[in-house]
């Protein structure tokens, strides 16, 4: 009986444990859900508030190698479509907040801002 009890308990670990997801499939699914960023936006550049971002954000200043064309509006309720942000100076009235690194490398995506609404875009 010990046998079989000391059997169960040297896999159990084996089968109660979650699976843990692949690094491909997190970056595969972060690739595809930053098109959808549009609204408030609050800006996170504190390091100690970096967990309670969604993404951490790149701010690049060659518009050719950013992964999206933000336009800067000044009104929040024309914020209404992709890539076109209302950055709130408040963490409260912000619907995304995204943390800025100075390094690319650690950065989901990078951004570039355009002064032209219609040149607004995500690139995939």
């Amino acid at each position: 009986m010990q046998i079989l009890i000391t059997f169960w308990l040297a896999l159990a670990p084996m089968f109660l444990t979650p699976k843990a997801a692949p690094a491909e499939a997190k970056k595969a699914a972060v690739a595809r859900d930053y098109c959808k960023i549009y609204g408030a936006v609050y800006l996170e550049r504190d390091p100690k508030y970096k967990n309670t971002a969604a993404y951490t954000v790149y701010l690049n200043e060659e518009e050719a190698f950013a992964n999206m064309i933000v336009y800067r509006e000044n009104n929040k309720l024309f914020a209404d479509a992709t890539a076109i942000w209302y950055l709130t100076p408040n963490k409260a009235f912000a619907d995304h907040i995204l943390y800025v690194t100075d390094n690319r490398n650690f950065a989901d995506f990078s951004v570039h801002y355009t002064n032209v609404r219609s040149f607004a875009t995500c690139r995939e």
